[in-house]
């Protein structure tokens, strides 16, 4: 697929969204308890696009909550090419914007996936008193006052996969960038998740970059007052054959106050292996919080 054909790349994407949103099985509402109305902004990790949260998505709307789910720079049905991303603060502005939009007084719900983590961090330093409760889901969560490129570093130690796997780094107008292939999909991030669910991520992954030397990652601007003053919670998920749960408590472990929730039986994409049990992880934890 040519990634730089952006008009034809979208109208794909809501064609496979389509196909997928009344082919691929839908969750089961009648099991689902009206709540007070939550507001949760979900963001996606790397490669991927807001189009990973249909399934979570539409299971937290039916429990009667707002969702915003938001694509950022170069993902998803974004417009812009990942060469065109100049820095982190600029991939991750769709969020940052998303939260600054907040009607005074109100207050969301973030929850980050992975990469999203980072991003996160970002939007709570920048809109502190707009977020009631962050919530990292097999997500990177940094510690205030130092780099994030201190905890990403240490991630990519940790999560470096065998030769077998497909993820293709390339450059891309110049920038440095990789793609999540297949066999790496199917093996480390998607294992426990549908064939379906697999198929939609095999078709939709867009390449990304990790941002090693951006300012954003390597000086310290998560703040105490600021980003430290959000409270958090760690979604760890069990099965997770790309960053195992013992390395995910041992993160949050570091991190003073943090709430520790975990998934049975999910692999790194609770959102699709089961997505049921984290929509229940996340209005808990909304109630506790708002």
């Amino acid at each position: 697929m040519n990634f730089f054909n952006i008009e034809k790349r979208k109208k794909m994407l809501h064609a496979y969204i389509l196909l997928f949103y009344t082919q691929a099985e839908v969750p089961e509402m009648e099991s689902v308890v009206k709540k007070p109305e939550r507001h949760f902004v979900l963001v996606h990790g790397l490669c991927h696009g807001a189009w990973c949260w249909y399934r979570l998505a539409t299971i937290l709307r039916s429990a009667g909550h707002r969702v915003t789910a938001p694509d950022l720079a170069a993902c998803g049905a974004s417009p812009v090419r990942v060469d065109e991303v100049r820095s982190f603060a600029e991939y991750s502005r769709p969020l940052t914007d998303a939260v600054a939009a907040v009607p005074p007084g109100e207050k969301v719900v973030l929850v980050g996936h992975s990469y999203g983590g980072y991003s996160l961090a970002l939007a709570m330093e920048a809109h502190p008193d707009k977020v009631a409760v962050a919530v990292f889901v097999a997500a990177a969560m940094p510690a205030a006052g130092c780099p994030m490129s201190h905890l990403l570093s240490q991630i990519m130690e940790e999560t470096a996969t065998d030769s077998a796997t497909d993820s293709v780094p390339a450059v891309t107008g110049g920038a440095e960038t990789f793609l999540l292939g297949p066999e790496r999909l199917s093996r480390r991030l998607y294992q426990r998740s549908s064939a379906e669910d697999l198929a939609l991520a095999t078709a939709l992954v867009r390449p990304a970059r990790w941002f090693l030397d951006d300012a954003a990652m390597t000086e310290s601007v998560l703040t105490a007052d600021r980003y430290g003053a959000v409270r958090r919670a760690c979604v760890v998920t069990e099965e997770d054959a790309t960053w195992a749960a013992e390395s995910q408590r041992r993160m949050a472990s570091r991190c003073p106050g943090v709430e520790v929730a975990a998934v049975e039986g999910a692999d790194h994409m609770p959102m699709f292996s089961t997505p049921h049990r984290l929509a229940a992880v996340l209005m808990e934890i909304a109630d506790k919080y708002i």
